[in-house]
């Protein structure tokens, strides 16, 4: 019998639907495989059992009674911890939502509940997704199943590691500059943010509410777009949700499955051609490149100047947003209280919680974005870095005049040993020079891997125009057919 755990997401819907197995039988497969390897990887901040074999049962019961179910019924699926589910734990990886339960859900998560997608549990990550590597995480770091040493990536790197480790198929990130795409890269792993606006934010505890984008993480493009197409779709209860029609990103992940790209245009970014990428990085993505032109793509150079400017744009934007957004913890409304004896003035009962709640990272962060908005210094700083993002938008729509999607590296390096950048932010920060672009112009992006470098996995970045989803997945999938599937070494015993 198939190995429910190595299964993809897709197989193990058609072995479900032909009664070949059941969704509780799959469910305690994944859970034991969790069990077994979790203490190694790190990947869950919190298991929940009791509720993922309840809906395991569910979905086989609905079964039995004939209802109608769709592809990924019973489907395990891990979750990053940012995304609120009513009645388990969500922390955001911080001490200041220590053990809070939310009393609704997401509504991502209410679609993959309507969809009979089975929650595993919830994943690890960087403090209120700020970070590259999950070593902001409070509660500990993740590590990558391909060396243990180093760093899973980042803010996501709990749920690209339980793919990895072969603890669920299919896993929901968050990509803010990069959260979903740099994991996915360093993991071997398929990673897909995608357009802002066509995934709901609502129930996503907010880090930049104009970059923030809920997405599928998976072992395959099809898995990938098929948790795409669950998640996907307009919400009237986010107000920057897109009211219109999703790309049928599952047709176009087959298509490309037939390894066809005739008459499609690679563009290849000048100003990512080869610059601030490790050589063994930059090898792997020129042999990908040759590859997907070998099935029929036609690869032409596009210049983005203002690219080069998207880094530090994005770190005024991000924490300005950031500062606004995590006002709201403040010991008062929820979550810790530190100093609440009665005697302390309220004020002092919020620095007191505010310091002993929120990581390094997050301090830095409200403290850049605190001055970025103060007076005086707002138009210098946030107002510039917005006209900065405005030309990196117009960069894009010049580039897609050009070509089809844009490519490039998805990360600069290889997955780097824990504790070899957290010393130097800015260095840290370098590991979304690839993925930053994306968000500040708002279009979808996917990682893909394709190859190794020093043995470990690399990621090819396929860019598409807004609500153009279809076209990276695509392209994604013919990558992936021309590819060798990438498979991490055995677990350490």
């Amino acid at each position: 019998m198939t190995d429910v755990t190595r299964a993809s997401a897709a197989e193990l819907g058609r072995l479900l639907a032909a009664g070949e197995t059941s969704a509780v039988e799959v469910t305690q497969a994944h859970l034991d495989r969790i069990a077994a390897v979790d203490d190694k990887v790190h990947a869950f901040l919190h298991v929940d059992t009791d509720g993922a074999l309840a809906a395991a049962r569910a979905v086989d019961d609905a079964r039995v009674r004939g209802e109608e179910l769709g592809p990924l019924a019973g489907v395990p699926v891990a979750v990053k911890d940012v995304i609120t589910t009513r009645g388990v734990p969500t922390t955001a990886g911080s001490k200041i939502l220590e053990g809070w339960r939310p009393p609704y859900d997401a509504t991502i998560m209410t679609r993959m509940r309507d969809a009979g997608l089975v929650m595993v549990g919830k994943t690890n990550m960087d403090e209120f997704a700020m970070g590259s590597s999950t070593e902001y995480s409070a509660y500990g770091p993740s590590r990558n199943p391909w060396d243990l040493g180093r760093i899973p990536g980042g803010s996501g790197g709990g749920s690209a590691a339980s793919i990895a480790a072969y603890e669920a198929p299919l896993a929901i990130g968050t990509d803010t500059g990069g959260s979903i795409r740099q994991p996915g890269a360093v993991t071997g792993t398929v990673g897909s943010k995608p357009t802002y606006g066509g995934t709901s934010r609502y129930g996503l505890i907010a880090f930049s509410s104009s970059l923030d984008t809920p997405g599928p993480c998976a072992r395959t493009v099809e898995d990938a777009a098929m948790l795409h197409a669950v998640i996907a779709g307009h919400d009237p209860r986010d107000s920057t949700s897109i009211p219109a029609a999703v790309p049928d990103v599952v047709a176009a992940a087959r298509l490309g499955a037939n390894g066809d790209l005739t008459g499609v245009r690679l563009g290849l970014v000048k100003e990512f051609s080869g610059e601030g990428a490790e050589p063994g990085v930059s090898a792997t993505f020129r042999e990908s490149l040759d590859a997907l032109v070998k099935l029929g793509a036609e690869v032409v150079e596009v210049s983005c100047p203002h690219f080069e400017y998207a880094l530090p744009a994005y770190y005024l934007i991000a924490p300005s947003e950031c500062t606004s957004n995590l006002a709201r913890f403040d010991g008062v409304r929820y979550g810790l209280r530190v100093g609440d004896d009665g005697v302390k003035a309220l004020e002092e009962v919020m620095s007191l919680t505010r310091e002993a709640g929120f990581g390094p990272e997050v301090k830095r962060r409200i403290i850049i974005g605190t001055y970025a908005l103060s007076s005086g210094y707002y138009d210098a700083y946030y107002g510039q870095a917005q006209k900065v993002r405005t030309l990196i938008s117009r960069d894009f729509t010049s580039a897609f005049e050009k070509a089809d999607v844009l490519v490039s590296p998805t990360t600069p390096f290889v997955a780097f040993h824990f504790g070899s950048r957290t010393a130097d932010p800015y260095q840290m920060y370098l590991a979304d020079l690839f993925t930053i672009p994306s968000n500040l112009y708002g279009g979808p992006a996917i990682s893909v891997p394709c190859g190794l470098s020093e043995g470990l996995p690399v990621g090819f970045q396929i860019m598409a125009p807004t609500m153009a989803d279809d076209r990276m997945y695509r392209v994604g999938a013919a990558l992936e057919s021309a590819t060798p599937a990438l498979v991490p070494p055995p677990l350490p015993d």
